[in-house]
């Protein structure tokens, strides 16, 4: 297995070159920074292992880079473990908090590298995500839903409030399937996972010629919308510069491609997400005002899964059993003492954070039950 360190301090880097150095079944490479990590990782790689406080380019902007082309582990200390979870939402499904010892690693890249050598084995079954059906219910969700439910059936903008990982695109999915629109599109855009500099030419599209690289026109995605629904995770991550133009296409119920005189006329409903706080970015100069109202018609609050503990144990359940399914497994059970620690775990990550941690202790377990050393909660800071 070849694996990426990237790790800006030269004592860590150096001791965990020294340490793995005993395990002839990896083959590792470290890198000093983000950048030069971008420039010497190949498709050779089955894995990346990344501290987060790193200067010039963080960790989170790093996994961001990759686009999901490799498995992630993430390294971090207290300070930054809200950072950690911020990266579960771009797909990391495991993170270590430091200080660790080089065991506790090891049965990290171990556990990952059964995991890849599974999915690599398992044909995968055409079906739903899981985050595009709501698998539990407690009454903070049906409270929330209420909401949902009566917004959906008018055109008005919704801001989707929360917790990263709380489930607000399945939440602007609901509201899509139960609108006049529902027979429509429905195009969701995560600005969070898209580098600054490409938003504007994602949203709006552009024509032949319009930069160096754009060797053919292309369709943004409030055109490919058209008639139904446009969905904008993070919101708050929009460029300040690029808000200006979402305000006049909302308002003027127009867009223009990139490098195009002419104007195009859309019909869309926006539906928008953040976990950030965002009278905060407008006092900061970040978000502008006039936008924040226009997309605030109906605010909608998704409670955090530590506040809907009714959930957990049915979402548990029905990811388990899709996961059986999937990877081919006879149907398997949680002890009751994994039960109860699913129960006592705070959830930073929330409801994407279970989904992985369920996915990932139906492949690693080695019988029918899976017990609390099967869910590895440990290493995130089990409380």
């Amino acid at each position: 297995m070849k694996i990426a360190i990237v790790e800006d301090d030269i004592n860590m880097r150096k001791s965990l070159e020294i340490a793995m150095n005993d395990y002839k079944e990896f083959e590792i490479k470290t890198f000093k920074n983000a950048k030069d990590a971008l420039k010497g990782i190949d498709d050779s790689f089955h894995l990346v292992i990344t501290d987060i406080n790193m200067p010039g380019m963080d960790g989170i902007e790093f996994v961001k880079a990759l686009n999901g082309k490799f498995e992630v582990i993430i390294m971090t200390g207290n300070a930054t473990l809200q950072r950690a979870i911020e990266s579960i939402h771009l797909g990391v499904k495991d993170f270590l908090l430091k200080p660790f010892d080089v065991d506790t690693l090891i049965t990290a890249i171990r556990r990952e590298d059964k995991i890849q050598k599974v999915k690599k084995t398992v044909a995968q079954i055409s079906q739903k995500s899981d985050a595009d059906s709501f698998f539990g219910t407690s009454k903070a969700l049906e409270s929330a839903l209420n909401i949902a439910k009566k917004a959906s059936k008018t055109d008005a903008s919704i801001l989707l409030l929360g917790e990263s990982g709380v489930g607000k695109e399945v939440f602007a999915s609901f509201i899509h399937e139960n609108s006049p629109r529902a027979k429509k599109p429905f195009i969701a855009i995560n600005m969070a996972a898209i580098p600054d500099n490409l938003i504007e030419s994602e949203l709006f599209g552009f024509e032949k010629g319009a930069f160096t690289d754009a060797s053919e026109s292309k369709a943004g995605q409030f055109e490919l919308a058209n008639g139904g629904t446009l969905f904008l995770d993070e919101i708050g991550e929009m460029p300040y510069g690029v808000q200006a133009k979402l305000l006049r296409a909302l308002q003027e119920k127009e867009i223009r491609r990139l490098g195009s005189s002419k104007s195009i006329k859309i019909d869309i409903r926006v539906i928008s997400a953040t976990n950030a706080n965002l009278s905060e970015k407008i006092k900061n100069g970040e978000f502008r005002n006039d936008l924040y109202f226009r997309l605030n018609t109906i605010p909608i609050n998704i409670p955090p899964l530590r506040e809907r503990k009714e959930e957990i144990l049915q979402i548990a359940q029905k990811v388990l059993e899709q996961n059986c399914i999937k990877y081919g497994f006879e149907l398997k059970i949680f002890s009751d003492e994994a039960k109860k620690q699913l129960l006592t775990y705070d959830w930073p990550g929330n409801i994407r954070e279970l989904i992985s941690v369920v996915e990932r202790a139906v492949i690693l377990s080695e019988c029918n039950e899976i017990t609390p050393q099967e869910l590895f909660l440990e290493s995130r800071g089990f409380n």
